[in-house]
């Protein structure tokens, strides 16, 4: 993906107060779909997707970043199906549940406890640990429904 591309929509999403999560430039038949996900502390609503279309949009149209082929522009929340990655991703989803894979390729679910920029708690239902992220391979948010404790 073009440097330029990258830094212009990083600037425009960071001035509203929004973490950008991803960019995402696809062929799609003639034209191309630019994606750009979303976050920030307290969630991501309507009114900020589509603060950040306006603003994203005026900002593509005024450079030439995506030259002069056709594209559609699709502003989106991170949403539970991309990986935690992040300190802040593990911060925003406390008290989760999560399912991890681990670095010796073991797994674990359990909730997402304390985190700091070092490391995680996950909380199983019989005890806790501390994991580093360097231990963790990948870790995914579970779609809970009817959350008892919640």
């Amino acid at each position: 993906m073009d440097e330029r591309l990258a830094t212009l929509v990083e600037q425009c999403v960071s001035a509203l107060g929004l973490d950008l999560e991803a960019v995402e430039l696809t062929p799609a038949g003639n034209k191309r779909v630019l994606r750009i996900a979303l976050d920030r502390d307290g969630g991501v609503g309507i009114d900020h997707i589509t603060d950040a279309t306006r603003a994203l949009s005026e900002e593509l149209d005024a450079s030439d970043v995506m030259g002069s082929r056709p594209y559609t522009l699709e502003v989106t929340s991170r949403g539970v199906d991309r990986p935690l990655t992040e300190p802040r991703h593990w911060r925003r989803n406390a008290g989760r549940l999560v399912r991890l894979r681990l670095a010796d390729d073991s797994s674990i679910d359990g909730r997402i406890g304390e985190s700091d920029d070092e490391g995680v708690v996950i909380e199983g239902r019989t005890s806790s640990q501390r994991l580093a992220y360097d231990q963790i391979s990948t870790a995914l948010v579970q779609t809970e429904l009817n959350r008892k404790d919640a």
